[in-house]
Order: C-alpha cells, then sequence, then structure tokens
C-alpha cells in the first residue's frame, strides 16, 4: 500500500507500489514470466518503464482502444476492477474517506487495520456458509 497526495497521478505511483506488494511471486522466467494488467491511465512512458524494471510484461490497454468484435461492437460490458471495488468498501469507514490524521504513518496504519477486518469478515462468512 502507498500512500500519496490526492494530486499525484496513480502512474506516478506505480513503481512504489509494485515495490509495497508483500505476496511472493514466484521467479519469472523466459517460459512463466509476470505479467501485469494495467488500465488506460498506465499507457506513458513512466507506467512502461516501471514495469519493465521489475520484470513484469505489461498489458496495458492503449488509450483511445476498446476491444470490439468483427463487426466493430465492443465485445465486453464495462467491469469495476478490484481495486475500486476495494477502494469503495474502504470509503464506509468515515476516518478513511475523511482523512482527520496529519501523520502519514497513522493514516496508513488506519488503513492497515480496516483491511485487516475487511478480510475478517470475508473469512468469518465463508466459514459460516460452510
Amino acid at each position: 500500500m502507498t500512500i500519496a497526495p490526492a494530486n499525484v497521478h496513480d502512474a506516478k505511483l506505480l513503481e512504489e507500489t509494485i515495490e509495497a506488494i508483500v505476496v511472493d511471486r514466484p521467479a519469472s522466467t523466459k517460459k512463466k514470466p509476470q505479467h501485469l494488467c494495467l488500465d488506460k491511465g498506465y499507457d506513458n512512458p513512466t507506467g512502461h518503464r516501471a514495469t519493465r524494471q521489475k520484470g513484469y510484461v505489461a498489458h496495458i490497454r492503449r488509450i483511445g482502444e476498446e476491444k470490439r468484435d468483427e463487426r466493430n461492437r465492443k465485445t465486453r460490458k464495462a467491469r469495476r476492477w478490484v481495486v475500486e471495488r476495494t477502494i469503495s468498501w474502504l470509503q464506509k469507514c468515515r476516518a478513511i474517506l475523511v482523512r482527520y490524521d496529519k501523520n502519514w504513518r497513522n493514516y496508513l496504519g488506519l488503513i492497515q487495520l480496516a483491511c485487516a477486518l475487511l478480510w475478517y469478515r470475508r473469512l468469518h462468512r465463508l466459514q459460516v456458509l460452510r
């Protein structure tokens, strides 16, 4: 997780975000390279350079490009990205929606606590369904 001011574009934070990944990924090989899917906001030299430096094969949709079939129609309905869904869940916490903390460490701790609470609720719901 990376915290930055609200006026910083996501593409500028891509390298920091990739470095903040805590889940170990398998070693990238020529047979099995690591892939990273990004939206049109990362279609710039910064986004391409950050993915290349970190050893990912970037799948970035070009600006102005949409997936279309042979009749020039959209092939799929637009969908929300997992990150946007997670952010909407986090915004239910009032202290995250409106940032009251001036210290960024306190705010980061609050976001991490909210994420842990989301995962706890999800795991609890899965156990109840079993």
